[in-house]
């Protein structure tokens, strides 16, 4: 075989090895992707219903139902158009509460929405307590006392 032949059969093997792997990387990505849908969506029927989807909203109040006896829990997420039903079995996260924004990760079943998890959201000014008391313990001690006559 001569040096010219081997060289373009290397090249050939180069870009198709490279092929290879960005095809198989697109698909990975593609598997992994999970879109976020609203309450209106899903209610539309623009969401896709076999596939893992996020929706995000507000959690309804009075619509959390916890069972005693397990962690199943059932609440309704609402963007304000309209309103799903959500199901979830597990631990919620500390800041899940009626009125609070949430999203949760799953799958349409039958106009239920069954989560495989739930996440909490708050805004960028969240602090925990015991910081924001030290903040304000901090904030007190470096102010300077004004004496007036």
């Amino acid at each position: 075989m001569k040096t010219r032949h081997r060289r373009l059969l290397f090249i050939t093997a180069g870009v198709l090895a490279l092929t290879g792997a960005t095809l198989l990387v697109l698909n990975a990505f593609r598997s992994n992707l999970v879109f976020f849908h609203t309450p209106t969506e899903v209610a539309e029927g623009t969401a896709p219903l076999e596939q893992l989807i996020r929706i995000g909203g507000m959690v309804e109040e009075n619509s959390v139902e916890k069972t005693s006896e397990s962690l199943h829990v059932s609440f309704r997420v609402t963007d304000f158009d309209h309103s799903i039903t959500v199901t979830y079995d597990g631990v919620l996260p500390d800041l899940f509460r009626e009125g609070q924004g949430v999203v949760a990760e799953g799958r349409l079943r039958d106009s239920v929405f069954v989560a495989d998890r739930v996440l909490a959201k708050h805004d960028e000014n969240y602090m925990p307590p015991e910081v924001a008391a030290m903040k304000l313990d901090e904030k007190a001690q470096n102010t300077p006392k004004k004496y007036y006559k």
